[in-house]
C-alpha cells in the first residue's frame, strides 16, 4: 500500500486511469477464459460467429488495455522515482552540515543508492501486479457465476491460506527490515576498504581483525537476516501453491460427490483454476520485492523527515558584495556531539572581528577547533549561541545562503570536481590556463569548455587544482585549511611568500589554518585556539 500511495502522490489521476485499464485488461483475460470454457462445454451451432467475435473483441481489449496500463504506470513510476531521487538529493543539500555529519555518509549513500533502487524495482512491477490481481478477481467472478456454493468454499479455503501465510509474511518482512539496518553498517565497513586501503595493507594484523571482526561479522549478519527473510517468503510461496493444488484437487475429486455438477461446469472450474496458477504465482513471487520496496520507502521517508527537521531556507541569493567593511563573530559557540554524550567538544564562546585586505593565520594544536571555527566563519555551521554580523547585517536563516557566497574555501578534506561548475565566464578556459601556469600545472592539466583534462594527480597537485577553482571564483574572502600540508618545499614557499600576499594585496581577506610556524611572521594577525577557546588574537600590522 505504501508503494500505491507513493504513486498516487505523484499523479493520482493518471494512476487511477492506469489501474482501471489494468483491471480492465485482467478482467478481459478472465473473460477469455470464461468464453473458452463456455465454448468447450457446448456444441458448435448458430452461436459460433458470436463466440468468435466475442473472443476477438475481448482479446483486443485485453491487449490494448494491458499496453496502456503498463506504459502509463511505467512512465509514472520512473518519473516518480526520478522525482524521489532529486527531492532526496535536494533535501540532503538543504540540510544543516552538522546534521549530515551526525547521520554519516554510509546511511546517506545507502539511501541514495540501495533504497531508491529498491523502490524503483518495486514500482516497476506495479502494472503487472494490478493486471494479475484483475485476472484473479475476474476468475473469481466467473467461478461465482458458475456456482455461489463453490465460491463460498473457495473463500473459506482462501481465508485459511491467507491466515496461515500472514505470519510467515510478517516474519519475513521483519527479517528484511533487520537486513536493511545491517546494510548501513555494511556500507560503512565497505567504505573503510577504499578510504583506508593503505593503512590496511601496511598492517597485516589490523587487516585481518577488520576483515574477520568487522566486515565478516556484519556481512554474515546481513546474509543471515536476508536468508531468513527470503526463506520465509519462499516457504510462503510454496505453501500457497500447495493450497492452490489442494483447491484444484478438491474441485476435481470431492466437489462432484458433494454437489450435483455437470461435466461442462467441472471442466470450466478446472480450466479456470489451472489458468489462475500463473497470475497467483506471479503475485506471490513478487512479495519479497514489494516488501523490500516498502521497507526502503519507509527508510527514505524517515531520512526525509530527519533532514526536513534541520532544513535550511533555500532561495536564490542576491549578488554577493565585491567590497565589504566588517565581519564580526560575537560570542558564537558550537558543540561537536560524540557517541559518548558526556564527552562533547564545545567551541567558544568566540568573539572575533575581520576587515578587508587582511592575511590572518588561525593556529592551534590538533583538536583545538580550527576547522570548526572555519565552518562557523563561512556559515557552514550555525552558531548555537551568539551571532555573526556582516556589514551590520545579522546573519540568519534568511540570508545565510547569501553570506556563504562571499567565501572561497579549500578545506583539508576538499572534493575536486572535474568540471568548473557554476563559473559562467566567456574567457574561463583562457583564465584557467593562466592560473595553471601560476600553479605549475600547465604541462599536466588542460581546461577545455570548463572541464579539467584530468584529476588523476598527486594529493598536492589536486590541492592546486582546488586552489585554481578558488582563484576563478574570485570572491572577497579566502580560507585555506592546511592547504600547504601536501606541497613540496619550493611550492610551499611560493604559496606562503607570494600567492597569499598577492591575494591580500588585490583586496582579498585571507584566512589560513596552518601549522607552518616558520611562516607566521608573514601574517597581519594570528588567532590561536586552545581546546575550543580563544587563547589570543594578535595584530602584527604597524
Amino acid at each position: 500500500m505504501n508503494l500505491i500511495y507513493f504513486l498516487l502522490r505523484s499523479a493520482w489521476g493518471m494512476v487511477a486511469i492506469a489501474i482501471f485499464t489494468g483491471f480492465l485488461s485482467g478482467g478481459s483475460s478472465a473473460g477469455l477464459i470464461a468464453l473458452i470454457a463456455s465454448a468447450a462445454s457446448t456444441n458448435p451451432g448458430s452461436s459460433l460467429a458470436t463466440t468468435i467475435w466475442g473472443f476477438i473483441g475481448l482479446a483486443i481489449v485485453a491487449l490494448i488495455t494491458s499496453i496502456i496500463s503498463q506504459v502509463m504506470l511505467i512512465r509514472l513510476s520512473q518519473n516518480a522515482v526520478l522525482q524521489l531521487r532529486m527531492d532526496l538529493s535536494q533535501q540532503i543539500l538543504s540540510s544543516e552540515l552538522s546534521h549530515l555529519e551526525e547521520l554519516g555518509n554510509p546511511r546517506l549513500l545507502a539511501t541514495l543508492t540501495e533504497d531508491v533502487q529498491a523502490v524503483a524495482n518495486g514500482v516497476y512491477q506495479m502494472p503487472f501486479l494490478f493486471i494479475n490481481l484483475a485476472i484473479v478477481l475476474g476468475c473469481v467472478v466467473y467461478i461465482t457465476w458458475l456456482s455461489w456454493l463453490v465460491i463460498l468454499m473457495v473463500i473459506g479455503l482462501a481465508v485459511v491460506a491467507i491466515g496461515s501465510c500472514q505470519w510467515l509474511l510478517n516474519r519475513g518482512k521483519k527479517m528484511l527490515a533487520l537486513a536493511r539496518e545491517d546494510q548501513d553498517i555494511l556500507f560503512k565497513h565497505l567504505g573503510s576498504i577504499t578510504t583506508g586501503i593503505k593503512e590496511l595493507k601496511l598492517h597485516y594484523r589490523r587487516r585481518q581483525v577488520f576483515l574477520e571482526n568487522k566486515l565478516l561479522s556484519t556481512a554474515t549478519m546481513f546474509r543471515r537476516h536476508n536468508v531468513n527473510g527470503l526463506t520465509l517468503f519462499a516457504t510462503t510461496s510454496s505453501w500457497g501453491q500447495l493450497i492452490f493444488f489442494f483447491a484444484l484437487g478438491f474441485v476435481i475429486f470431492l466437489l462432484p460427490n458433494l454437489l450435483p455438477i455437470t461435466p461442462q461446469t467441472l471442466s470450466g472450474y478446472i480450466l479456470t483454476f489451472t489458468y489462475l496458477m500463473l497470475p497467483m504465482d506471479n503475485i506471490i513471487s513478487k512479495l519479497p520485492l514489494f516488501s523490500r520496496a516498502s521497507i526502503a520507502l519507509a527508510k527514505i521517508e524517515s531520512l526525509g523527515l530527519s533532514l526536513a527537521s534541520r532544513a535550511e531556507v533555500v532561495k536564490i541569493p542576491p549578488q554577493y558584495k565585491s567590497s565589504w567593511h566588517d565581519l564580526q563573530l560575537n560570542g558564537v559557540t558550537h558543540t561537536y556531539h560524540t557517541e559518548e554524550q558526556t564527552n562533547n567538544f564545545i567551541l567558544g564562546p568566540i568573539s572575533l572581528q575581520f576587515a578587508p585586505q587582511e592575511l590572518i593565520f588561525i593556529v592551534g594544536g590538533n583538536g583545538s577547533g580550527k576547522s570548526t571555527l572555519a565552518k562557523l566563519i563561512t556559515g557552514l555551521y550555525i552558531p548555537e549561541a551568539g551571532e555573526i554580523i556582516f556589514d551590520g547585517q545579522p546573519i540568519t536563516e534568511q540570508n545565510r545562503e547569501w553570506y556563504r557566497q562571499h567565501f572561497s574555501v579549500v578545506f583539508s578534506d576538499f572534493y575536486l570536481f572535474e568540471d568548473l561548475l557554476g563559473l559562467e565566464n566567456t574567457n574561463l578556459d583562457t583564465q584557467a590556463q593562466k592560473y595553471l601556469q601560476l600553479l605549475q600545472l600547465e604541462r599536466k592539466v588542460k581546461v577545455k569548455n570548463g572541464k579539467l583534462s584530468t584529476t588523476a594527480l598527486s594529493q598536492g597537485q589536486r590541492k592546486r587544482l582546488a586552489l585554481l577553482t578558488a582563484y576563478l571564483e574570485d570572491r572577497p574572502i579566502y580560507l585555506f585549511d592546511e592547504w600547504a600540508a601536501d606541497q613540496d618545499p619550493m611550492f610551499k614557499e611560493s604559496f606562503y611568500c607570494q600567492l597569499l600576499p598577492h591575494l591580500r594585496d588585490t583586496g582579498k581577506t585571507v584566512l589560513v589554518i596552518s601549522h607552518d610556524d616558520r611562516y607566521f611572521h608573514l601574517a597581519d594577525r594570528i588567532i590561536k585556539l586552545d581546546y575550543g577557546q580563544l587563547e589570543y588574537d594578535k595584530d602584527f600590522r604597524p
